[in-house]
């Protein structure tokens, strides 16, 4: 699939948050990268996964500085960290002054973004976090790129209003002024509203009819609790069974809308397997298991689990096209840019070290 771009017309819908869950439970290898030009938040409240601090100038910033002399889709990971739980991430900038570094970069890190899905060495999706986007906004520049754009949106009136009409001035941006051909292009542009549980499949439908009036070929794909306890879990400021959460059981079912809805038209690179179990919740304390758990901890839990309570797995997704097994990484090492060696079967992740603190994505 390559690259997945999330973005807001306007106020804080969760981007991040969303962002975030998503790449937490992709059923792919994936890279998550913050490339909000007004600065990227997780270097302030994440722990990496030696427990420490991650490092802000490791990330876009460090890229600013190599990619004048071109961009190869491999070299992403010599700037990518791994979070407490084992997310990849490109670590933001560190605030709007920032951005003039990356001036004529955008669209040199989109081609990297999306060609990483083709490397023989390290293939994997991308999930940008682009935050909010407006007419002069220079992560546009990186939008063509895109396989997909996933614009977030709350419920309010003016907020679907507004993300109405910022769908249709990225149709015509990105894909001409061809009136209902937008469908057919490139990047393909879908909505996701967040709401509360169970009070939105009318306006998902409403939604959808003004997106179709517009004919930008944009239309609604799913919905993401509004949960303020998930998130807070997810940020690792709160204890308890994030699996359960309504955030990740509802970014679960969006992730496999998106697979069912976009993956057939997607030319995919072969790709890493899920591990058994599933890709790793950013924030998960204990091990972190593909195989058998070390002994003494509960894999993919926070705290310690209610008796008789199940390991977080991540259910059956909807179907999508069948991938070619590759090699999954080994949790809390950066990726090489070269070829790694096959795990053992029934291997396992290697826990976070002691007095790691979980992600925390706002």
């Amino acid at each position: 699939m390559a690259l997945i771009a999330l973005a807001a017309d306007k106020g804080s819908p969760g981007v991040t948050t969303a962002a975030v869950a998503l790449a937490a439970i992709w059923p792919r290898r994936v890279l998550l990268a913050e490339t909000d030009p007004a600065g990227g938040d997780l270097v302030y409240r994440s722990a990496a996964a030696h427990g420490g601090q991650l490092d802000p100038n490791l990330g876009l910033l460090s890229i600013a500085a190599t990619a004048r002399r071109g961009l190869a889709p491999d070299q992403l990971w010599d700037h990518a960290q791994a979070l407490a739980g084992g997310l990849d991430v490109l670590v933001g900038l560190g605030g709007a002054e920032q951005a003039a570094g990356l001036s004529g970069t955008w669209p040199l890190l989109g081609r990297a973004f999306a060609q990483l899905q083709d490397s023989p060495h390290a293939p994997a999706d991308v999930i940008a976090d682009c935050g909010r986007i407006s007419g002069d906004s220079p992560v546009l520049d990186l939008l063509p790129h895109a396989a997909l754009v996933l614009l977030l949106a709350r419920t309010t009136p003016e907020s679907l209003a507004r993300v109405r009409d910022r769908a249709s001035h990225l149709a015509r941006r990105l894909h001409g002024e061809r009136r209902g051909a937008a469908q057919l292009g490139t990047p393909l542009i879908g909505v996701v509203l967040v709401a509360e549980s169970g009070g939105a499949g009318k306006l998902v439908h409403q939604l959808d009819e003004m997106l179709h009036a517009t004919q930008s070929g944009a239309r609604v794909v799913g919905t993401l609790a509004e949960d303020a306890s998930g998130a807070e879990q997810l940020a690792g400021r709160r204890r308890g069974r994030l699996d359960k959460s309504l955030l990740v059981r509802s970014a679960r079912k969006v992730s496999a809308d998106i697979q069912q809805r976009y993956g057939t038209l997607w030319a995919t690179a072969p790709g890493p397997s899920p591990a058994p179990g599933g890709p790793v919740i950013p924030g998960a304390q204990g091990a972190q298991s593909q195989g058998t758990p070390a002994p003494g901890t509960a894999p993919f839990t926070q705290g310690t689990p209610a008796p008789g309570t199940a390991p977080f797995t991540q259910g059956t997704p909807a179907p999508v096209p069948p991938q070619t097994t590759g090699q999954p990484h080994t949790t809390g090492q950066p990726h090489p840019t070269g070829a790694q060696p096959a795990p053992a079967p029934g291997g396992t992740r290697s826990a976070p070290g002691p007095g790691s603190a979980p992600g925390a994505p706002r």
